[in-house]
């Protein structure tokens, strides 16, 4: 048992207080510390990332209590990529926060931050779904104070309806394990594994409602349709940095559909048969679809962004839904992809608002830093709308590869590539206004005084993430060989489920049956 798997939960855990007991009226501190944690956890979780590449698993039990009963910590291929992507990403969050103002514009931005690190990091780690269930509330409640943070109307009525809705999923969550504890006697995703195959056909009524109340609470958490009311206006209306730092909050929906799905509920369990296939893909290609057009009838660039959100999530829900591994793999190169396009233009929309004083897609007179501001736009925009040369692009090309196996091909192919030419006509529109049609407007003589243009930092944070953007590309061979790998790993559980059941004394499942 190695105990570096728990350091990316206790590290921000840790952190989160101190900066609020010992330097709550300290801006140089807090920002010191929690850039230092952040820089920690990169190092942490690369190196857990190194350990599990080679296909080993970690396990971590705290108390030394034996699976099922004590609390579990699983670094294996996905969990492991999954947290070093949250802590890359967090790092250049909270630089384009320091170097932009966000975190003094409100109280305890930074002790937020880190609390929000902490239970997104818990998601990814946790093998057991009652501590899943904490570690969502522990990043929702986190979320809730960076989504009101620096105040405002519209953005206080965007945080109550974003509470109103994950309190709502929340309660579900409880609901679907009351069901399947009910029904399985047990949490842990391990033991789940083993004990839901020992139900019989004419016992399966229960867990197989307790699997549909569990899909539609990880539905809520990816923002599929119809289940993504909450996104689009609490996304445009948060704080930049929160922002991109949410983008990763989808990821954890994702990510729960494909842990749970592939392993406790797979797709060959007589007990939920179907289930994977009723309505999940159908839900999927309505997310991309009305994502799509949200972008193409946006009327703010901010509510484009978020849009876009919603779609890239239909574009990788297409691609988990067809539960195949050639499926998986693709969902999560597209998941690292979509993440890193989605911060970085959350923080460009912030670079504009800076820049220009307004969100709204009208034609203004030039902009201050145009040149850069448009040049990632540009390239982030590319990004999303997966055009070549960029991940995007050879993300959709392994989905649509993937997709070749269902039955619902042809309407796959028509909604990917039919959504994919609208999100482009949405950003080249929302792009040439911006910034095309700027320089064809002169400013009036008592214009106000454009505002100074953004510290040279915050465009170092964004260009950052867009070289992240183009090294996912670069390297896209070794990325998807090692999704593949991933996909692999899920779908043959067998070393999971014994690395977390094995206690001293007792057999694996695969010793017994030798």
């Amino acid at each position: 048992m190695t105990h570096w798997i728990v350091a990316p939960v206790m590290l921000p855990a840790i952190l989160a207080p101190f900066i609020v007991l010992a330097a709550r009226y300290h801006i140089g501190i807090q920002r010191v510390v929690s850039l230092a944690g952040v820089v920690g956890l990169i190092a942490i979780t690369a190196g857990l990332a190194w350990q599990a590449s080679d296909g080993s698993i970690a396990l971590y039990q705290l108390g030394d209590w034996a699976a099922p009963f004590g609390i579990v910590l699983i670094g294996d291929r996905l969990s492991t990529m999954m947290v070093l992507l949250t802590a890359v990403l967090g790092f250049f969050v909270l630089l384009y926060a320091v170097s932009s103002g966000w975190d003094r514009k409100g109280r305890h931005f930074h002790a937020l931050f880190q609390f929000q690190l902490m239970g997104i990091m818990g998601a990814f780690l946790t093998g057991d779904l009652f501590n899943l269930f904490v570690f969502f509330e522990v990043l929702l409640i986190a979320s809730y104070g960076l989504m009101i943070h620096a105040g405002g109307n519209e953005r206080l009525r965007a945080g109550v309806q974003y509470v109103l809705y994950n309190l709502l999923g929340s309660t579900l969550f409880l609901f679907a394990l009351g069901s399947i504890y009910a029904e399985a006697g047990t949490l842990n995703m391990a033991d789940l594994a083993q004990r839901v195959t020992l139900i019989g056909p004419e016992a399966t009524v229960g867990i197989r409602v307790a699997a549909v109340l569990l899909l539609l609470v990880f539905a809520v958490k990816a923002a599929l349709v119809p289940l993504h009311f909450w996104l689009p206006s609490s996304y445009a209306e948060a704080p930049a940095p929160v922002a991109a730092l949410f983008a990763i909050m989808t990821k954890v929906g994702a990510y729960a559909i494909i842990r749970v799905y592939t392993m406790v509920f797979p797709p060959d369990l007589e007990a939920t048969a179907g289930l994977h296939s009723v309505w999940l893909l159908p839900a999927a290609l309505a997310s991309m679809a009305i994502g799509m057009i949200g972008v193409l009838a946006a009327r703010r660039i901010d509510r484009l962004v978020a849009f876009s959100v919603v779609g890239s999530m239909g574009m990788v829900l297409i691609s988990i839904a067809l539960f195949t591994p050639e499926g998986i793999a693709a969902a999560l190169y597209y998941m690292v992809h979509s993440t890193l396009a989605a911060a970085a233009l959350f923080l460009i929309v912030d670079l504009v608002q800076s820049g220009r004083g307004s969100l709204r897609l009208t034609a203004m007179p030039p902009m201050t830093g145009a040149a850069f501001t448009s040049a990632l736009f540009f390239v982030s925009a590319i990004a999303m709308t997966g055009l070549p040369p960029l991940s995007g692009f050879v993300g959709k090309l392994l989905i649509l590869d993937a997709a070749f196996t269902s039955p619902l091909v042809v309407w796959t192919w028509a909604t990917i590539l039919g959504a994919s030419l609208v999100g482009v006509v949405g950003f080249a529109r929302a792009g040439s206004i911006v910034f095309w049609k700027a320089k064809s407007i002169t400013p009036e003589d008592d214009a106000p005084k454009p505002p100074p243009a953004p510290a040279a930092l915050s465009y170092v944070a964004v260009g950052g993430i867009v070289t992240l953007l183009a090294a996912h590309t670069v390297f896209a061979g070794p990325m998807t060989g090692y999704t593949t790998a991933i996909s692999e790993q899920l779908f043959s559980p067998e070393p999971y489920i014994s690395t977390v059941m094995d206690t001293p004394g007792k057999l694996s499942p695969k010793e017994e049956a030798n």
